[in-house]
């Protein structure tokens, strides 16, 4: 083939090749079209096979001519693809009756409920304290829920308490206080601590839930007192609520601890118990193996559900267990 007889030859393929391009009805048959003029046994490349018999001269003119073929070519493709899509897209919606003036569907976003927030202003002091945060389990036994922490098979503080017992002589844990015996078990002193998790008691009115959250915190070290416990709950109380709070502190009974105490704060006008503490009973660091001699401890235990009700103004405690929308919006 000489050069002339190429050059008619490639200004037939690009007028077929547009006009076939363009009477292409969908993608399947524009994609047939395509591998006839581009595909491996195309016509382009048979004619880019051929220069091999021309004359060394006029290859390199042949081969740019060819290969602006194959560009315009490519090009031609692409602009009819698009179209087809475009074709295809109307098409569909078309079909599916879709209104595309109509607003897309959004998703509401999630809130953190004012408990899991609770908790974690809780937490997030403590650990600025250099306490650890620990967990247990909440199903518990005797020992760990009872007899570790001093309240023994007949003493009458368990009278304090009405508990779930399970099938299995197990027990579900009636305060965190588990997670303290069980922390002091696995680990020697000293130790600064907090637990927070779900408890349960036989307890429901308008002012009580069977499950409820309550957040424990221990302290293990040498020298530990009355005195920083106090200082540690006053810092606590101001962080938390945002502003100096009144305290006092009223003597009272638990039998893993003494001294043991009740906190009040003035809240419009009346004192208001928030939180109970005292002394870690000597009989508790001996059960655990506590050298009562070198360590002395403190602890102390809030109910999350009365904390968020104060800090959030929020005067019904059923509204934490209600999953109502406009109350969780609120957070």
């Amino acid at each position: 083939m000489n050069l002339d007889s190429l050059k008619k030859k490639i200004s037939d393929l690009a007028s077929n090749a547009k006009t076939e391009f363009g009477s292409a009805n969908d993608k399947l048959e524009l994609d047939n079209i395509y591998r006839s003029y581009l595909g491996k046994k195309g016509e382009v490349n048979i004619l880019l096979k051929s220069l091999g018999s021309m004359p060394q001269e006029k290859r390199k003119e042949a081969g740019k001519l060819l290969n602006n073929l194959k560009s315009d070519l490519e090009k031609n493709y692409a602009y009819t693809n698009s179209l087809l899509n475009d074709k295809a897209n109307l098409s569909r919606l078309e079909k599916d009756k879709l209104d595309i003036s109509l607003p897309g569907f959004s998703s509401r976003k999630g809130s953190i409920h004012p408990v899991t927030r609770t908790i974690r202003d809780v937490c997030n002091f403590f650990e600025q304290m250099g306490f650890d945060v620990e967990a247990g389990p909440e199903a518990e036994i005797d020992y760990y829920n009872f007899e570790a922490l001093n309240v023994p098979e007949d003493h009458p503080a368990k009278d304090m308490h009405d508990t779930f017992y399970l099938n299995n002589e197990g027990l579900l844990r009636t305060h965190t206080s588990p997670v303290q015996i069980r922390t002091m078990e696995k680990s020697e002193a000293p130790h600064r601590i907090v637990c927070p998790g779900k408890v349960y008691r036989k307890d429901s009115d308008l002012t009580h839930t069977p499950m409820f959250h309550q957040i424990e915190g221990l302290v293990v070290e040498e020298g530990a007192s009355f005195a920083q416990l106090k200082g540690l709950l006053n810092d606590f109380l101001t962080d938390f609520f945002g502003e100096e709070v009144e305290l006092r502190f009223r003597p009272s009974y638990f039998p893993f601890t003494e001294p043991s105490a009740e906190v009040d704060i003035r809240w419009k006008k009346n004192w208001l118990e928030v939180l109970g503490c005292g002394m870690v009973h000597p009989n508790v660091l001996k059960n655990v193996g506590v050298d009562t001699k070198k360590y002395s401890g403190f602890a102390f235990g809030l109910g999350v559900e009365r904390m968020a009700m104060l800090k959030y103004d929020i005067p019904d405690l059923r509204a934490f267990f209600e999953n109502d929308i406009r109350f969780l919006d609120q957070f």
